[in-house]
């Protein structure tokens, strides 16, 4: 059996007030301790409860996180044999002198009061006081978005005195470094948390004069998965399917060009999504230059069936043309002539070298056509095609086939050296 060991209940032999034991009615607790003697000292510790978000769009952070102060009151010192201090609740802070501690750059906070509010006062019979809150706070931080996500985020939450400058009140951290603890769960879903950190330094204002500013640091990195996921692979997919379009025929304009226009609208999406859930920047950011290079790589492969199109087009009006002037007659008799698509083979043409002009066409077409030697590949038929009237071995520069051929290793190539440099500069 457990046997309980009834404490002493002091509230039913102090006859008296707590306000009467602490003399809060006797002095005037309006003014700061040691008022017009030298600066007081308020010792800060801090633990992190937790870092609940960031937010790029907003530019700010929300933290929940435990204040405590720490300084000597003389007069709060009450007698006490035990040395024992006295806890209260916030009923008794705003009976007496608080140090008067705000957020530099807060945009939102408040003290939480689920189910009273969240205050703690710790009075010792030597006049030492803990004061502690639990606060929720987001406040500003500036980010720097130019390598976004590869990017690494330093922010901070700065604790400064609204009325008393340093002559007054000398805010410093009670324990140095090891005054921020912070919270072994605190996690977030994009960032890692790298370190927390403490420093502190004078601010002045030019209407006021100086003031002591304590500064909570900590660094974030982001996490680069989740935006390989949703951003990289599929504009890096894009630009593969895109490369497709090189190995179809170029006569199939309908594959081809809805081929073309899908990657081009899908790059289009991926760029306006990322861009939606960021801020307005004036810069460059590195996911910026990926999605839109990217986006340069497909188009361009949109032009390139363009020009394939448009000089299969030029070629083909070329050969009609020249068929019409000049079509090959390659006659074997006087009466008998061949008429061909500007193409005849090498061994008529051999035929046609024991026969004259006049052999070979007769006198009534000579003004309506005109006889085509066909140029030879070999040097024996050089002096041959030399002495023809006609040429229509027609030499395509603008070749479509080869247009495509060298598209399939330039872009491939050409995409794969950006990709090396762009992860070496900015992981």
């Amino acid at each position: 059996s457990h046997i309980y060991k009834k404490n002493h209940d002091v509230t039913k032999t102090w006859r008296g007030k707590t306000e009467q034991l602490l003399r809060v009615d006797d002095h005037d607790f309006i003014m700061r301790p040691a008022f017009g003697g030298p600066a007081i000292p308020v010792g800060v510790d801090v633990q992190v409860e937790s870092l609940d978000s960031i937010s790029e769009v907003d530019m700010d952070f929300t933290m929940t996180l435990y204040l405590r102060h720490y300084w000597r009151d003389e007069r709060l010192s009450f007698p006490s044999t035990t040395n024992k201090s006295m806890t209260f609740d916030g009923r008794l802070v705003k009976k007496i002198w608080v140090p008067d501690v705000f957020f530099v750059h807060s945009k939102r906070s408040f003290i939480h009061d689920t189910t009273t509010d969240n205050i703690m006062l710790r009075v010792f019979p030597d006049g030492h006081v803990l004061y502690s809150m639990r606060i929720t706070v987001t406040a500003m931080c500036n980010m720097d978005f130019s390598r976004f996500p590869l990017d690494s985020q330093t922010c901070s939450l700065e604790l400064e005195s609204y009325a008393y400058t340093d002559e007054d009140l000398m805010l410093y951290w009670k324990n140095g470094n090891e005054s921020l603890k912070t919270d072994e769960k605190i996690s977030l879903s994009q960032f890692l948390i790298q370190k927390f950190h403490t420093t502190s330094r004078l601010a002045f204002y030019s209407s006021t004069g100086w003031y002591n500013r304590l500064y909570i640091n900590f660094t974030l990195r982001r996490h680069i998965f989740f935006f390989l996921l949703q951003t990289y692979f599929p504009a890096t997919l894009m630009v593969m399917l895109s490369w497709v379009s090189f190995w179809i025929d170029h006569r199939a304009v309908p594959a081809r060009v809805s081929l073309g226009i899908t990657t081009v609208l899908t790059m289009s999406t991926i760029i306006t999504g990322v861009n939606a859930s960021m801020p307005r920047v004036s810069y460059i950011k590195a996911v910026d230059i990926y999605l839109w290079v990217s986006f340069v790589f497909v188009f361009l492969s949109v032009l390139e069936y363009a020009a394939v199109n448009y000089l299969t087009t030029v070629q083909e009006r070329k050969e009609r043309k020249l068929q019409e002037r000049f079509p090959c007659t390659c006659g074997i008799s006087h009466s008998k002539t061949m008429m061909l698509d500007g193409n005849c083979s090498e061994s008529d043409a051999n035929s046609l070298a024991g026969y004259t002009r006049n052999q070979m066409v007769p006198e009534e077409e000579k003004q309506e056509k005109m006889v085509v030697h066909l140029a030879m590949s070999n040097e024996s038929n050089s002096s041959r095609k030399r002495g023809l009237k006609g040429h229509v071995g027609l030499r395509i520069i603008q070749n479509t086939h080869a247009i495509d051929k060298y598209s399939r290793l330039i872009f491939p190539g050409t995409y794969i050296f950006f990709n090396l440099i762009y992860w070496s500069v900015f992981s």
